[in-house]
């Protein structure tokens, strides 16, 4: 109980620049100390930051320890899409893999999902309805999973120095996942996106920046541009504080989700990954639609384009949205299923089918 304490309290002191952790110190000064853990989980939901390696000085994880999961985390199978589930490793990562019935033996396009903190992979899948949308599209994907003796509480370091660079940390491990899973199952290297949630998002951005010859595009959802910060503490500033400059994101195209009631991930670090999407491309064309879905969230979505029409960036503003997966399954963490259904948006933009996402739109 003792150690559990020392780790709420050490916590704190490292998060008390984000907003709603007043609570947790609240049940902790009254002696309800796994209260005061799931409140400060709940509240920084996917994008809290707290790797063994950067906590506060002199603070060390305490041997056995384990924070709660989130509903659902546990084992489970594509329950809703008929294909096929499989679980393999590679580069030190554990990999859960989805192939859709009737995908070919060879070229089927391949989307590499990167989850949110306190998620695994089978989570992910789960709050994302990704495995149905890509049984749909005939899309193989894999969602690598953080280890969580990188990190406890399953985050990926996308904050730390030696987890922003090519063919070092993080993205080689995530790397070495894509180049298995398309040397395994015949994908097209052509047709290679990345997309992820929260500080799944934010390492998505750091792969278009570290391998833009691995991904044809790339889905940043509820994230942070690459680069963005280089510790704990500069990660909490921007996260609060989106960064008003931004370094070039790199040739691969991306789409962008963001909800306008953030409170996790400021919407601003939205804004922030679509400038350094278009840094020096030389944009022409900007088209503006909003619309809503039916009975539920409004959405503004806007795209630039390079001469020639290749679109560089897309970005769908999810209006009344807090940090959750937009579209995703009802009755799971991290998901609403009001908001648009951009699972399905984001292989309309990779290009990996030609459905489009039905809503009702207005040209603006």
């Amino acid at each position: 109980m003792f150690r559990t304490a020392k780790l709420i309290r050490e916590t704190l002191r490292a998060g008390t620049a984000v907003n709603g952790t007043s609570e947790a110190a609240r049940l902790m000064r009254s002696g309800r100390l796994m209260e005061a853990t799931s409140a400060l989980q709940e509240r920084l939901g996917g994008g809290l930051p707290t790797s063994r390696g950067s906590m506060p000085a002199g603070f060390t994880m305490p041997a056995g320890f384990t924070m709660p999961g989130p509903r659902g985390a546990g084992a489970r199978t594509s329950d809703r899409a008929p294909g096929t589930v499989t679980r393999g490793s590679a580069g030190g990562l554990a990999y859960r893999l989805y192939v859709p019935t009737g995908a070919p033996t060879l070229g089927a396009p391949l989307l590499v999902m990167l989850h949110g903190g306190t998620q695994d992979a089978d989570a992910f899948a789960a709050c994302t309805g990704m495995d149905e949308a890509a049984e749909r599209a005939g899309v193989v994907v894999a969602y690598p999973e953080q280890s969580r003796s990188a990190n406890a509480m399953g985050y990926w370091n996308w904050f730390r120095p030696g987890d922003q660079a090519r063919d070092a940390g993080e993205p080689a491990m995530i790397a070495a996942v894509t180049r298995a899973v398309t040397a395994q199952h015949g994908v097209d290297p052509a047709r290679i996106a990345v997309a992820g949630f929260s500080a799944g998002a934010a390492m998505a951005a750091v792969m278009t920046a570290t391998y833009p010859d691995l991904f044809c595009g790339a889905g940043v959802h509820s994230g942070l541009p690459h680069g963005a910060a280089r510790d704990v503490g500069s990660a909490f500033a921007a996260m609060s504080s989106p960064p008003r400059t931004v370094t070039d994101a790199g040739p691969v195209p991306l789409i962008v989700v963001h909800g306008d009631a953030d409170r996790t991930v400021a919407a601003g670090n939205g804004e922030a990954v679509v400038r350094a999407a278009l840094v020096a491309k030389g944009a022409t064309e900007h088209v503006r639609e909003t619309g809503r879905t039916e009975g539920g969230r409004g959405w503004t979505r806007e795209r630039w384009s390079e001469p020639g029409g290749r679109v560089l960036a897309e970005s769908w503003t999810v209006h009344g949205m807090g940090h959750e997966w937009s579209g995703g399954r009802a009755g799971e963490k991290y998901a609403d299923p009001t908001g648009p259904d951009v699972a399905t948006a984001m292989f309309a933009f990779f290009g990996f089918t030609t459905t489009g996402v039905h809503q009702d739109r207005e040209v603006g």
